[in-house]
């Protein structure tokens, strides 16, 4: 299969249990959740989201004809980025990363020496070997992926509140304040949540706050 990618570039994790390690990010194009058209907004699932991971325009985007190439392109860049780091590292986004990452892919990128973490919003069922899974779940949204390595939930969400999750078997919890016009007021609620439920711990987009990809 080929593989449709928005972006890849290289950052710093700024969000959850990794902030502060340098990453490749690997978005992909497409979402069961939202087509990222503003024009279908009102009728999507997710109606928050603020990422655009609509066509193949963005930094080293395209088509991706094998798995091969794609994880030659990712190892291009890390190499390129000078990351002088034991641990070769990618996150897979998106969109839906799950829709389009698939075993040939993850062992490609195994191959070339990458880490492979994926943020999903745990609609679709994890491939085993993926090195660490952040499940972020959707109001609304069929949740499979019950297990993992980190939980981050956009706070506060209607009929996604943090008790729902509270029987997951996910090793780190976090809530992060929703992004936009009431952002410190989300941050004082899951700063105040997180206070009297010790099992979450907050996560905040840094990488909003200092104006970073």
């Amino acid at each position: 299969m080929s593989y449709s990618v928005k972006e890849i570039y290289s950052s710093i994790q700024l969000e959850g249990f990794h902030h502060g390690r340098p990453a490749i990010f690997l978005r992909f194009t497409g979402c069961n959740l939202w087509s990222g058209l503003e024009r279908d907004r009102p009728f999507a699932i997710c109606r928050f989201c603020d990422t655009d991971f609509v066509g193949t325009d963005g930094v080293s985007g395209g088509t991706f004809p094998t798995a091969a190439a794609l994880a030659g392109r990712v190892a291009d860049i890390w190499n390129a980025a000078e990351t002088y780091d034991a641990t070769r590292f990618v996150v897979c986004t998106g969109g839906e990363p799950l829709l389009q990452l698939n075993d040939a892919l993850l062992l490609a990128l195994h191959e070339a020496g990458f880490e492979v973490a994926v943020e999903t919003n745990g609609t679709r069922e994890p491939i085993e070997q993926i090195d660490w899974l952040c499940v972020s779940p959707k109001a609304g949204a069929p949740l499979v992926a019950t297990s993992g390595d980190e939980l981050k939930l956009v706070f506060p969400q209607k009929g996604a509140e943090p008790e729902n999750y509270d029987e997951l078997q996910f090793t780190h919890m976090y809530l992060q304040p929703m992004y936009g016009e009431d952002t410190y007021r989300h941050f004082e609620a899951a700063r105040e949540y997180c206070r009297h439920h010790p099992r979450w711990q907050l996560s905040l987009q840094r990488q909003k706050v200092v104006g970073i990809a």
